[in-house]
């Protein structure tokens, strides 16, 4: 007969192993990792904003056209045209510009009362309630990959989530499959951001969001640059 006493011990190893894990698991999330060092440009906005308006003309025109921005460009736009808690938009955007509100950050899966609610199990948030907690947004370019940096808050203490993945234009919607992704310094699995995403794809209010504008074909990450192209 195994001795009562071995019994013990192994429950309160596994009991301390798994205080100890949560905490860990806490601590993980509550480090805010780095964020992505931007090169600054103080005509950034602008440029992206005249590479909008050219492509407008040019496709009005009936000629072929697509937008390119590097880094400084896209984040510069984000900066300017989104509104984040606490800090409105300084910058009224050109028609097409404009009209590239209907995309959302790439964090955009994160709720605003609690950053797993996305999560299978959790509430669906709309896209606006996510956007009125998100406190800044980064967005850098590798290769084919988009990798987002999103400062939000939950209940009064920042949090940061880093998500990686490709995008891409489906059916006139846009599509974003993640590879990977961290919140705080927790790196989360595949499955558990895709799931996310899925979930978030799903309601049909959300997907509305997700509609590209008529003339905008496509939009992908290619060496990394942000291509929009006109139909």
């Amino acid at each position: 007969m195994a001795d009562p006493a071995l019994y013990k011990k192994v429950y309160e190893i596994l009991k301390w192993s798994s205080v100890a894990a949560l905490a860990l698991t806490l601590i993980l999330i509550l480090h805010t990792s780095r964020a992505p060092n931007i090169p600054y440009n103080a005509n950034a906005a602008a440029s992206a904003e005249q590479k909008f308006e050219a492509a407008d003309k040019a496709n009005a025109a009936g000629q072929p056209s697509q937008v390119q921005l590097d880094r400084s460009e896209l984040n510069s736009y984000l900066a300017q045209n989104l509104q984040f808690e606490g800090r409105p938009a300084t910058v009224q955007a050109p028609p097409q510009a404009a009209s590239m509100d209907n995309v959302p950050t790439v964090g955009s899966a994160v709720p605003p009362d609690d950053p797993a609610g996305a999560f299978p199990g959790g509430e669906q948030a709309t896209l606006e309630q996510v956007q009125s907690t998100v406190k800044d947004v980064k967005v850098d370019m590798d290769g084919d990959l988009v990798k987002a940096y999103v400062i939000f808050d939950y209940h009064g203490k920042d949090l940061s989530l880093e998500l990686d993945g490709h995008l891409s234009a489906d059916s006139g919607y846009i599509k974003f499959e993640p590879v990977a992704g961290k919140l705080g310094s927790l790196p989360l699995p595949q499955s558990t951001l895709q799931a996310a995403v899925d979930k978030m794809m799903a309601s049909p209010e959300n997907r509305e969001k997700l509609k590209l504008p008529a003339d905008i074909s496509d939009i992908q990450i290619q060496n990394g640059q942000a291509v929009v192209k006109y139909k």
